[in-house]
């Protein structure tokens, strides 16, 4: 058994913000991830971290506009107010802690355009600006004796009279099952893009503190928010950072047209990400596509520019499709990237479970609503990350450690041993593609009732068979396949709340687009879907909705 003040779980940008900020305030903090702190997700972050700088004539409100704009008028404006208020002083505590932003020929840190947004407020580190990020934020936990925890999987939250009081972990590397006990638990645990295929996102990334969250009580909001991206690498999924379109790349159709200019006149290929993914889309279905694509085109800025701003994108044409961008075009089609929804919490961080937290893309505090612009999400780890640390150690003034999970411990063994002793059934890899590629299929760039209805339907069967996959690797040292019968788990339970949020939404807006209702209600749907796990309930699902709270901007027809 092990003890903390605060345990985070995941060491992306946002659990390691979290770590760097508690530590700095004297606590006893410990992260736990499933994978080594640098291989979290948040490394394969491209193009950049948004701040509106005053001294560049820019300003956070006019940040915040663009934000709440770009989600469809679904962020809540109070948390949208937060984050851009405080981004400018995010981005310079990076730069002070050691990240190499690239810098102007004046010496000052450069910028570039991202979706979205009239301003160039875009700060970053070439194509890698993620991984910039990490290193220096886990160099830094590390100066500060961060406790690590690493290849450790958490299997329960620890939950005494509805109060989070730790976690129990299974060591990847043994094979062993312990319990660490904390006074405040902050879930940064990231997406979950591995619920569709394809997607941009790592395959560690399969809603895990979602999952957790959701068990053990905490709503999850907007979970049908799903972002497409519209520069994803044909055949592969990968992505092609914004910021190629931020340094100037055109979007082509077989034609040799800029369609952008047909759906999106003033920002062109700079419109937010559902707006660019459902015009290619349209392009594709209607048949101006190429094999299903369409064509990014970065010619005209030529090699030198090309190798100096977006050499790590140059690569991956090259390695994986053997396309050189300075001579010829690259096939890219809209790819599932991010998860807008999530654990709802406040703008600290606070869940409605006492002593739980969340913060970066697991967590929903609101300020990406139906959309997040390109460069939000790094803004939005990196801010509300320190603001849950903040919030929790105030919490833990008031809490005694006094759990009793000797129980946890016992149940959890048993229930592990279970999956273990399975004779051989359904195979985990043939069932998780088998439901991500029919949520695809449903929960796509367009939907409708009948496609909802469709991934319902497979969802149920997948469920059913659930019980009867087998793990092969009976042993207990780095037994990934244990590992993947759990992840896989949690990933019915995602799956679960993002068709029920698409279903109960009758409405189009931002990423949620129905066919069969294609406008938008502010009348009627300018709120929050929040899907609870209640046991009580048929499929025991409940669904719920949340007022959006709205400070100054009123909605209005969003229009690029």
């Amino acid at each position: 058994m092990y003890e903390h003040d605060i345990l985070i779980i995941g060491a992306g940008l946002a659990g390691l913000r979290a770590a760097v900020e508690g530590v700095k305030n004297g606590l006893d903090v410990a992260v736990v991830s499933k994978v080594h702190p640098v291989r979290s997700h948040s490394n394969a972050a491209q193009g950049g971290i948004n701040a509106p700088l005053t001294d560049r004539g820019d300003d956070w409100e006019g940040h915040a506009y663009d934000t709440i704009k770009g989600s469809d008028f679904l962020a809540d404006q109070d948390a949208v107010e937060v984050m851009s208020r405080e981004a400018g002083d995010a981005v310079i505590e990076l730069e002070r802690m050691g990240v190499i932003f690239t810098r102007g020929e004046d010496g000052k840190l450069g910028t570039r355009a991202f979706g979205g947004q009239k301003v160039a407020r875009t700060f970053f580190v070439g194509a890698i600006t993620g991984s910039a990020l990490l290193h220096v934020l886990f160099e830094q936990s590390l100066k500060l004796g961060l406790n690590v925890y690493e290849e450790w999987f958490v299997t329960k939250l620890i939950m005494e009279d509805g109060i989070c009081k730790g976690v129990v972990a299974y060591d990847i590397k043994n094979g062993e099952l312990h319990t660490i006990k904390a006074k405040a638990v902050i879930m940064a645990t990231g997406g979950n893009g591995r619920v569709f295929e394809p997607s941009t996102q790592a395959l560690i990334c399969t809603g895990d503190g979602l999952s957790l969250a959701y068990k053990a009580g905490a709503p999850l909001m907007d979970m049908e928010m799903i972002q497409y991206h519209p520069t994803t690498l044909a055949r592969t999924g990968i992505l092609l950072s914004e910021a190629a379109r931020g340094e100037g790349a055109y979007l082509l159709n077989s034609k040799g047209e800029r369609f952008m200019e047909k759906y999106a006149p003033d920002y062109m290929e700079l419109a937010s990400r559902d707006v660019v993914s459902r015009s290619e889309q349209t392009e594709i279905d209607e048949g101006r596509g190429i094999d299903g694509n369409v064509m990014l085109d970065l010619r005209h800025l030529g090699r030198d520019y090309i190798e100096k701003r977006l050499g790590y994108l140059q690569e991956v044409s090259l390695e994986f499709l053997g396309i050189d961008m300075a001579e010829e075009p690259v096939p890219v089609r809209p790819g599932m990237h991010y998860l807008m929804g999530g654990i709802k919490t406040d703008l600290n961080g606070a869940t409605q479970i006492p002593g739980l937290y969340a913060a970066g893309e697991c967590a929903n505090v609101s300020v990406h609503g139906a959309n997040r612009l390109g460069a939000n999400s790094l803004l939005d780890t990196v801010v509300f990350g320190r603001r849950s640390a903040e919030h929790a150690i105030e919490y833990i003034k008031s809490v005694k450690q006094n759990s009793n999970s000797e129980n946890d411990l016992k149940l959890e063994s048993k229930r592990l041993q279970s999956i273990l002793d399975r004779p051989k059934g359904e195979n985990i890899a043939n069932l998780r593609n088998d439901m991500a590629v029919n949520m695809t299929k449903g929960i796509g760039v367009w939907r409708d009732q009948k496609s909802i209805e469709n991934a319902l339907s497979n969802l149920h069967d997948v469920k059913n068979r659930l019980p009867k996959i087998s793990v092969e690797h009976k042993g207990k040292f780095f037994n990934t396949n244990l590992i993947f019968a759990l992840e896989l788990e949690f990933m019915v339970d995602n799956a679960e709340a993002i068709i029920h949020g698409a279903i109960t939404r009758k409405e189009s807006r931002g990423a949620h687009y129905r066919t069969d209702m294609p406008e938008r209600d502010d009348k009627n749907w300018l709120k929050h879907t929040l899907v609870y796990h209640d046991t009580n309930r048929e499929n025991n699902v409940r669904i719920e909705t949340a007022p959006v709270t709205i400070t100054k901007w009123e909605p209005v027809k969003r229009v690029y």
